[in-house]
């Protein structure tokens, strides 16, 4: 495992996500991938099952403190009630008494952002949140959050793969001390049937997918939670430490980015980055 480490903190560059995943299936699935060896797994309140993650943390057996734990607080939630009351929800929903970051699901106009960021900075504070970040953040707001603002940010979880270019974030992110999280890391499925992955795999036995996770992470300040409602593919997510990719490929990888990459971008989404 490669890890992120940042203000304190030590994140798993490649985390379990289980986004769209419910019932029996996301818990047994959470307690196999933490049985195979991932140690960041990735939830929110908005996905309606943090009780059935909470459940797979506990049936794999493997000590809370071992496990990097992320939630999100969901866009009705916010404002600094609501955003302590929700938070709380989701820890005895998790069976735990802290996750190690939440963050901001997307940007809302449903209470000023202070008061959230107050709400948040006075968990952290209460050892409810051991780090806290935002998710589908531009720049702009980014700039708003830590510049004018004054958060301690760690984090900002976006969509990223090999056809949606972040430069702009990225760069924002490091320059600030914070990393990104990749969400949506193989482009639902897209870059299984990739000529280019494909190709830069064979060199090395993997799979196009296997490629995207390994540039993923390979990129400085880089995590990746890619879903897996199967043991075969969350273990093959899994097995891209051992090959690492060359500049030329890497080169390769990036230029698949293309404008119309995106493939999340709901009415409420915040104007991004090009």
């Amino acid at each position: 495992m490669q890890y992120i480490e940042l203000k304190g903190a030590r994140v798993p560059a490649l985390g379990f996500g289980t986004f769209e995943m419910s019932g029996g299936n996301c818990s047994e699935m959470v307690a196999y991938a933490l049985e195979l060896g991932y140690r960041h797994i990735d939830t929110a309140q908005a996905y309606n099952n943090e009780a059935q993650v909470g459940q797979g943390l506990e049936q794999s057996g493997v000590a809370r403190e071992d496990v990097f734990l992320t939630t999100k607080v969901w866009m009705d939630k916010v404002g600094y009630d609501q955003t302590k009351r929700s938070t709380e929800e989701s820890l005895g929903k998790l069976k735990t008494d802290y996750v190690d970051l939440l963050l901001i699901h997307w940007p809302s106009d449903e209470a000023p952002l202070e008061e959230t960021l107050e709400a948040m900075a006075a968990l952290r504070q209460e050892g409810r949140a051991r780090f806290i970040g935002v998710s589908n953040f531009n720049v702009a707001l980014l700039k708003k959050t830590v510049e004018e603002l004054k958060a301690d940010m760690l984090c900002n979880q976006v969509e990223y793969h090999p056809y949606l270019s972040q430069q702009p974030v990225l760069d924002y992110l490091r320059a600030h001390d914070m990393f990104l999280t990749a969400y949506s890391p193989i482009a639902r499925g897209k870059t299984a049937k990739d000529d280019t992955l494909k190709a830069i795999g064979d060199q090395y036995g993997k799979s196009p997918v296997q490629v995207a996770l390994r540039w993923l992470i390979q990129q400085d300040r880089v995590a990746a939670i890619p879903k897996a409602s199967s043991r075969e593919h969350c273990r093959a997510n899994f097995e891209i430490f051992d090959f690492e990719l060359s500049d030329e490929q890497m080169g390769k990888i990036s230029a698949l980015a293309r404008p119309d990459g995106r493939l999340i971008d709901p009415s409420w989404a915040p104007r991004w980055d090009t």
